[in-house]
């Protein structure tokens, strides 16, 4: 089996390491009803993207109809 031929340095390790890590992802506001959405996205509350109805929600109609 190959064997290196130097050591790695304490810097070079902690850096190949520190990738690892998970991030905040970005969010904006929704242009209707200003919950925060993930970029590219429909609007999980309210269906909208870039100002447009783009996706109907079933869980609000339902609940209108119930009452």
């Amino acid at each position: 089996m190959a064997q290196p031929k130097r050591r790695w340095s304490k810097e070079r390790t902690h850096l190949r390491r520190s990738t690892w890590k998970l991030e905040n992802k970005n969010l904006s506001v929704c242009s209707n009803c200003g919950e925060p959405v993930l970029s590219h996205t429909a609007c999980p509350s309210c269906g909208y993207y870039n100002k447009k109805q783009a996706v109907e929600i079933k869980a609000k109609e339902e609940k209108k109809e119930n009452n």
